[in-house]
């Protein structure tokens, strides 16, 4: 039988001496990643599983994996990775902000997320919170203020239906999406993403170190207010406060 990880297609061998990883969803962004690393190459593809490795500037080894999007996918990678050794995990994604004072290009370093999705109720009940590991929450937040980037950290809210959230009106529980997103707005949720809830519930049931730093995109609430609303895909912000903690933790 193949030692090889079903759905992230990799071995013990491809990672061996590698105990953290840099996860975005998208595949497209691990090339972009990798790129910022040494002597980085690609080892593995399958699925929505695109793996590339690199060292940082203290020449420890990274793996830079996709993830895919939603939490199921986003579970089975960090199960597998599990497997193979992995204990440290961050996640380099994207969200829409919630709140004002959440604008366009702004970080977000998570501290907890909503359970609003279906996987982490798979692993636990509702009540088990999603929150981060601290010691990767510090170092995300220190190396954002080292680089000099605008950054939040707080809890987002993370759902599994991306037009749910854009066209609530349209869904037969519109009533109770708009009603949920009215309370995470006055709980000052900070933004709304996908992944991060199962990242931190099945990181932290198998006892790994896992945290997660995102660019936002834009706000719909600024344009609802009439604020200034522009819309940033630029991720280097992101991706160089992730290496940056990486490098520190390990």
């Amino acid at each position: 039988m193949s030692d090889k990880m079903y759905h992230i297609g990799l071995t013990k061998d491809d990672v061996e001496g590698i105990t953290a990883a840099i996860l975005p969803g998208d595949p497209g962004r691990v090339p972009l990643i990798a790129a910022q690393l040494s002597h980085s190459k690609p080892i593995a593809q399958n699925r929505e599983y695109t793996s590339w490795s690199g060292t940082d500037t203290g020449g420890k080894e990274i793996l830079v994996m996709s993830t895919g999007m939603g939490g199921p996918s986003t579970a089975i990678a960090v199960e597998e990775l599990h497997m193979l050794g992995i204990d440290t995990v961050i996640r380099v994604g994207t969200c829409g902000g919630m709140q004002p004072e959440v604008c366009a290009g702004d970080l977000i370093i998570v501290s907890g997320a909503v359970r609003q999705e279906g996987t982490s109720r798979e692993y636990v009940p509702v009540e088990y919170p999603a929150v981060a590991d601290l010691t990767v929450t510090n170092a995300l937040k220190a190396a954002a203020e080292a680089l000099h980037f605008r950054h939040h950290v707080g809890i987002v809210q993370c759902k599994d239906s991306f037009y749910g959230q854009h066209d609530p009106k349209r869904m037969p529980v519109g009533y109770d999406l708009m009603n949920k997103w009215d309370a995470w707005k006055k709980a000052g949720v900070l933004a709304s993403e996908m992944e991060t809830a199962a990242l931190f519930v099945v990181s932290g049931i198998l006892k790994m170190r896992a945290g997660a730093v995102m660019l936002c995109v834009w706000n719909q609430e600024r344009e609802l207010m009439g604020l200034g609303n522009d819309e940033v895909h630029d991720s280097e912000a992101s991706i160089k406060t992730a290496i940056e903690a990486v490098t520190n933790l390990i």
